[in-house]
């Protein structure tokens, strides 16, 4: 099955562009939006709506295989060969649920992006000092 991944380039960010790639698959990963057997974009699909060079996606790939998360298959394409999303609970979906109102609350009280992701980070920092 072909993915349905879009990736997103924030040349603004700070982080190098493959990064952004491996991050955003990651993510996709972690939320099941991929799963195992998916294929992920050629890099030229990925040049075409990204204008990112096709080398910096096929480096984006190679450390995901690296990690062993995709599998490219000569003539084919790179194939997701395994998932980081846990068993779904009921309790994830209550979490997401109340995260999301959070953020809804952040920006109708004028908090912008950034500040959101600052108070984000903030508290994650608090929560996981240990980076995990």
């Amino acid at each position: 099955m072909v993915s349905v991944v879009e990736f997103r380039i924030d040349r603004r960010s700070g982080v190098a562009t493959y990064l952004q790639i491996v991050q955003q698959v990651q993510q996709a990963l972690r939320l099941g939006i991929l799963v195992e057997g998916d294929r992920l974009p050629t890099a030229a699909q990925v040049a075409a709506t990204t204008k990112v060079n096709p080398n910096t996606t096929l480096k984006a790939y190679r450390e995901l295989e690296r990690e062993g998360l995709v599998e490219p298959r000569p003539g084919l394409g790179t194939f997701v060969s395994r998932t980081l999303a846990r068993p779904e609970s009921a309790a994830d979906t209550q979490l997401r649920e109340e995260l999301r109102a959070w953020m809804t609350r952040a920006r109708t009280t004028g908090l912008t992006r950034e500040d959101t992701q600052a108070e984000f980070n903030s508290v994650l920092q608090e929560t996981y000092p240990e980076g995990g």
